[in-house]
């Protein structure tokens, strides 16, 4: 198996140095990753006290940022180190201050790990999430450095759980601690033999609920509100567009709509603008002179959707008419109802919500025109959702704090 998890890892890489000209996404990979090493070796000094973070992508350094800047608060005398997988974490987020150095993370090859773990020395390795590395994980538990997965989740359907995961069951035993979203979780890996876990509960929490302390305020948006209920539409995709747009064309309601599109391209956002009929603008284009003419305010870059919540009277996220929806959470904080498609049982907090009456999925154009409405029609029904959903968040935050309390154990070990 070890020589087949190589084998499958070198056809990965080759197959995006194969589609490294035609993508632009592969092209970023590929392109951070070069010399690497070499970089490594410069930004790094040598005898500095590394901790080390990855996360796959965006979403991943967000749900573990509480952390990260927890831990830096908390041990200032250790440096981080911040990889990332994924371009579309690592160039958003190359520039964060919250970690000292931020890379790729190379492709898990047996000489890229031990090559990696060398330079880096890390005294204690965090993993957010998800993304169970076999090389790097083998020469962690070697060198004997902690490793914690934050955040983790575990579903029945993963092959640590089936027939044939006796070799993916074994990779988890080099992991020396597992901090849990939930219950489900702890049952899969109490069912496997595992019993190295606390159910600290999902870091995200506590991110959404420190953003909504200090959000930014944005004066032209507030001059397109006005005094108008606004739904705020997070990370679209063109099935739920083609539903709001239906909606917005049709709509009698003195509603307002802002919408951030998943994609922001050009082509997109042109599309975007031909299909609602309604006065539209684009952010980009937005001035005092012409921000009142406009009902739909068009998000056309990336960075500022976790703010714009505080605007919303309904939240609509986009993703359930595809593989699933995206971030709910930052919408919750802020006591919106939320309203997304179909594809939603992926995600605890979803599935949780819409149980509690505080979010809703709809089929269809007919299904979201009923919803909508009935929050619009319905004062009391709007407040009862509304409520249910900011309780939600606050009741959930402190993750960070048992994670941070669970380690100290390992931490005063590396001071002495």
């Amino acid at each position: 198996m070890n020589l087949l998890y190589n084998i499958s890892i070198f056809f990965y890489y080759l197959s995006i140095l194969l589609v490294n000209p035609f993508h632009a996404k592969a092209k970023k990979w590929i392109n951070g990753r070069k010399n690497i090493f070499q970089k490594l070796e410069v930004a790094i000094p040598k005898n500095e006290k590394i901790v080390w973070f990855h996360a796959a992508s965006l979403g991943e350094f967000e749900q573990g940022r509480p952390l990260i800047e927890g831990f830096r608060k908390k041990y200032p005398e250790f440096k981080i180190l911040l990889t990332f997988f994924s371009p579309s974490g690592y160039e958003i987020r190359k520039n964060d201050a919250s970690a000292d150095f931020i890379f790729y993370l190379p492709i898990d090859s047996p000489a890229n790990a031990r090559r990696f773990i060398r330079l880096i020395n890390p005294q204690l390795v965090f993993f957010i999430k998800y993304e169970y590395w076999f090389n790097y994980l083998k020469v962690l538990k070697n060198k004997n450095v902690p490793v914690f997965i934050v955040s983790a989740i575990f579903r029945p359907s993963q092959h640590f759980f089936q027939w044939y995961g006796g070799w993916f069951r074994k990779m988890l035993k080099n992991i020396s601690f597992f901090f849990l979203q939930n219950k489900n979780s702890a049952l899969l890996l109490d069912k496997i033999g595992l019993s190295n876990f606390i159910i600290s509960g999902d870091t995200r929490f506590d991110r959404v609920f420190e953003v909504a302390q200090r959000t930014k305020e944005f004066p032209l948006i507030k001059e397109f509100i006005k005094d108008s209920k606004v739904i705020v539409a997070g990370s679209t995709w063109i099935a739920d567009e083609k539903i709001l747009a239906v909606y917005f064309n049709e709509n009698k309601n003195p509603l307002k709509l802002i919408i951030a599109p998943h994609e922001i391209h050009e082509e997109h956002i042109q599309q975007l603008l031909q299909l609602f009929k309604n006065k539209t603008l684009r952010y980009s284009g937005i001035n005092q002179e012409n921000i009142h003419e406009a009902d739909i305010l068009i998000i056309d870059n990336i960075g500022i959707l976790t703010h714009l919540y505080q605007y919303g009277h309904i939240a609509y996220i986009g993703g359930g008419f595809g593989k699933g929806i995206h971030n709910i959470l930052e919408a919750a904080t802020f006591g919106l109802p939320i309203v997304f498609g179909p594809h939603y049982q992926k995600f605890d907090e979803a599935n949780e919500l819409v149980r509690r009456e505080g979010a809703f999925t709809i089929e269809d154009i007919k299904g979201f025109n009923k919803t909508i409405d009935g929050f619009i029609e319905n004062p009391d029904f709007y407040m009862k959702t509304s409520a249910i959903s900011k309780a939600f968040v606050t009741e959930s935050i402190g993750a960070t704090e048992k994670i941070l309390f669970s380690i100290k154990e390992f931490v005063p070990k590396l001071e002495n």
